[in-house]
């Protein structure tokens, strides 16, 4: 598991472009046969990626840097499928995901392991610190609350699934869904907004080998861009303006964990204070 320390927004302009991807950027989590992590000091946030082989189930074990018995001791945890799917089994309770199928994992779970059901068992997983108890629930993407936003004519035309908020399933912290553009449109979060009683972790998927996202963070008057591969995760801390945009339509996974919930608490960035 890397670590990753908390950063000021007045560090931001003195980072060259590999210290930038190395603070903000968690790549290559998703590796054949294995479970990577990434635990972050914003909000003390863990993602990670799985990819179960066939016939090889993968255990998610607590690194000694949790200092827990077990991974959940004190966690909750958000399993997405990324790639064909495959099997979940949370203390004994097998559960089969989809493709962007969500699977919320509560506190207290001992055991959980991953299996292949098909070539691409790849699993994304988010976490954050959890105070009470919430049952685990699987959150089909077919159950996920949908809105349609964004306009063809700005190239933001998207569907937005929330899986996991606070008038749906239940959880300590996390709050999380999937973004999928449409055909022609490549700009995300667009206006642009910043959150900042929470950090905010995108997954970039959906994204042919041969493309790329442009990913722009920090404060509106001075962006910094990162340039992303498919299944690249970037880490926007609470003080950090956040949207994108790529050589292709593409989804990303969305993730929140910090003060409160509610999906509509964020402050509006005008396109035009854009730096």
């Amino acid at each position: 598991m890397q670590l990753r320390h908390a950063t000021h927004p007045d560090d931001l302009a003195l980072l060259d472009p590999t210290t930038l991807k190395e603070r903000f950027v968690a790549d290559e989590l998703f590796e054949p046969g294995q479970i990577n992590l990434v635990y972050t000091h914003h909000d003390r946030m863990v993602l990670g990626g799985v990819v179960a082989l066939p016939g090889a189930p993968l255990t998610l074990e607590a690194p000694d840097a949790l200092r827990a018995e077990y991974f959940l001791e004190r966690r909750e945890l958000a399993v997405v499928a990324v790639g064909d799917g495959g099997v979940v089994v949370v203390d004994g309770e097998r559960y089969t995901l989809a493709n962007k199928d969500v699977l919320y994992v509560g506190r207290g779970a001992r055991d959980i392991q991953f299996e292949a059901t098909g070539e691409d068992a790849a699993f994304y997983l988010a976490s954050a610190t959890a105070h009470v108890n919430y049952p685990t629930t699987l959150v089909p993407l077919a159950d996920a609350h949908k809105t349609e936003t964004g306009d063809k004519s700005t190239a933001n035309e998207r569907t937005v699934y929330k899986h996991l908020h606070d008038g749906g399933v239940r959880t300590a912290q996390l709050v999380l869904g999937i973004t999928a553009l449409k055909p022609g449109s490549v700009w995300n979060s667009m206006p642009p907004h910043i959150h900042d009683r929470r950090t905010e972790v995108y997954l970039y998927m959906d994204l042919p080998a041969e493309h790329r996202i442009q990913h722009f963070m920090g404060v509106p008057d001075e962006q910094r861009v990162i340039t992303l591969r498919n299944r690249d995760a970037v880490i926007s801390p609470s003080w950090s303006m956040h949207f994108g945009s790529g050589t292709t339509n593409y989804s990303f996974v969305w993730v929140m964990a910090g003060e409160n919930q509610p999906f509509t608490d964020m402050d509006q960035v005008a396109i035009t204070d854009l730096g």
